[in-house]
């Protein structure tokens, strides 16, 4: 055919599109979970497998995950004096934000253990939070301080208007006083510039007024999470030392309370959520527990927090992988599948056999939270600190890694991985940096010396299932008996990753199938493993673990 007659668009084609994925919607979360599916089995409450069932299919349609790319690329705005020059302190918010905050709280996220208490409701709540944090992350603050908030807010009996405004199942989102709402949210401010994490340097002050347990409370917060929450606990240096106090956005008289917003942080990740300075002039306070003991008041409501970040990054490994392996399962590159290929079956499986491991150590968590026994509650203790340090820091390498199986293309704003990417480092810094909760762990074993013994007997519940196990419960056990405080401080980082990947060991020999617990603990366990994802063993498993881990990926 002579070119002149081809049809124009012919002529003018340089390509066909081919070879290339298509987005991964319209799938169920929580059906396609193989090791989801089997916790919530084992450590949930009955009936947790169908809420569960229906959540995920709900959460997995296209419009609905697409809310956490809306969400975070449309941050929230911060609007400090009307046009006339009242102070307005308005965060607003695009309403995607606000779609994921309505069905976290009508599926309970932020109050469950709470309004239905019993054995496996923590289990039961940290699934659903572990399938909603893969659509999106930022909105889960405020989810989480108002979950966390219960504890402390039961030292305080006055208080109670505002703990049955934290069990409503309906998501408010009105700028107005708090006893005009349908339902409530709570944030935190606790750090103050000069000192972070040491918040017993913080100059904020609350002075007594004459209505019983009533402060004024004047000073600044670095951080004020969540501004637009009905309410607020924070520490202030009282006449008898720091304490802790609910001060809320309004008075009761329905006047604005005197928190003044300074400005939004410019985060790098969890932009969906607002983050804030503010000033606090003569703000009204609410003490909450005793005065001066504001640490011991928060310390219950600081581990639940670092346990929901522990399901927070075990949910963003979960779902990079899940996009990762999704384009490999459908990417050719030199002549087969990307799937097809060992090197990146290797990968796959490393970062499926991680995230698994996460995922186990979140939900054995959940299930001390549920316990009653002292054991179960000394668990809790040490072990959410060394969970929340090694699954937070585990997590941007993960995501990294993720990427980079879907090269080019997942570097690009339009692909989910830049988003897990910039989330990553988010909950291995907040509430506690690494260095804090290695410190934290020390402190545990101070307080409470049978806490390591717990600890040891719970991994040792697999310890003759594999050579490598038990061998490395001895040696750990024996390196910190020898070590003197400072050197034990020193060390403390070291003592914290042998006894996360020992007691991930455990739980995969307990809970995963045997070949991929074997997997896992030859390339964590041994000394010789391989410092990046993909150093698996010959002989590994790697097909059976994405095709549990993933079972599309072989269809």
């Amino acid at each position: 055919m002579d070119r002149k007659s081809e049809a124009p668009a012919a002529r003018w084609q340089t390509h066909a599109v081919e070879n290339v994925v298509e987005e991964l919607v319209d799938y169920d979360l929580f059906g396609e979970d193989a090791p989801l599916r089997a916790a919530v089995e084992r450590d949930a409450r009955a009936g947790a497998a169908t809420r569960l069932q229906a959540f995920g299919q709900q959460i997995g349609r296209a419009e609905y995950l697409h809310l956490g790319d809306a969400a975070n690329r449309y941050r929230p705005e911060l609007a400090t004096h009307d046009a006339y020059g009242r102070r307005l302190d308005q965060v607003t918010y695009h309403p995607a934000y606000h779609q994921l905050m309505q069905t976290a709280i009508a599926h309970g996220l932020h109050a469950l253990p709470w309004s239905e208490p019993g054995v496996g409701v923590h289990a039961e709540r940290a699934a659903f939070c572990y399938l909603h944090t893969q659509v999106e992350a930022g909105h889960g603050c405020p989810i989480t301080m108002s979950f966390a908030a219960m504890p402390a807010l039961r030292a305080a009996p006055s208080l109670s208007f505002w703990r049955e405004g934290l069990l409503s199942r309906q998501y408010d989102e009105r700028n107005i006083p708090a006893p005009h709402k349908r339902g409530l949210t709570l944030g935190m401010g606790m750090t103050e510039k000069q000192g972070g994490s040491d918040v017993r340097s913080n100059t904020t002050r609350a002075y007594p007024l004459a209505a019983a347990g009533a402060y004024e409370l004047v000073g600044h917060k670095f951080f004020l999470s969540a501004p637009m929450s009905d309410a607020f606990l924070m520490l202030a240096q009282a006449p008898g030392g720091l304490s802790c106090f609910l001060v809320p956005r309004w008075r009761d008289e329905g006047e604005k309370n005197m928190l003044e917003l300074v400005r939004l942080k410019e985060k790098m990740g969890n932009a969906s959520n607002a983050s804030s300075e503010v000033e606090l002039r003569g703000a009204l306070g609410w003490l909450v527990g005793e005065e001066g003991r504001g640490i011991a008041t928060i310390l219950e409501m600081v581990s639940l927090t670092r346990f929901d970040c522990m399901i927070g990054s075990a949910a963003g490994m979960r779902m990079a992988f899940t996009q990762a392996t999704h384009h490999a399962s459908r990417r050719r590159a030199f002549g087969r599948l990307l799937v097809q290929q060992p090197l990146m079956q290797n990968v796959l499986a490393d970062l499926a056999l991680e995230s698994e491991a996460a995922l186990l150590l979140s939900m054995r968590m959940a299930r001390a939270l549920d316990g009653t026994s002292e054991e179960e509650k000394l668990l809790a203790r040490i072990a959410v600190a060394i969970g929340k340090y090694w699954i937070c820091k585990r997590t941007p390498q993960h995501a990294y890694e993720a990427m980079e199986c879907i090269g080019g293309t997942g570097v690009m704003e339009t692909c989910m991985l830049p988003r897990l990417y910039r989330e990553a480092p988010i909950n291995a810094i907040w509430e506690g940096s690494g260095n804090v909760q290695c410190l934290d762990v020390l402190r545990v074993l101070h307080k409470s010396p049978q806490a390591l013994p717990v600890l040891f007997a719970e991994i040792l519940q697999a310890g003759a299932q594999h050579p490598l196990l038990a061998a490395g419960v001895r040696e750990l056990r024996a390196q910190m008996e020898s070590w003197n405080d400072a050197e034990l401080e020193y060390g403390a980082r070291y003592c914290v990753d042998r006894l996360a990947i020992l007691l991930q060991a455990s739980l995969m020999l307990r809970y995963a199938p045997s070949a991929d617990a074997f997997a896992y603990c030859d390339s964590r366990l041994a000394r010789s493993g391989a410092q990046m994802y993909g150093g698996l063993a010959q002989g590994a498993p790697v097909q059976a673990v994405l095709r549990r881990a993933w079972r599309r990926a072989f269809d």
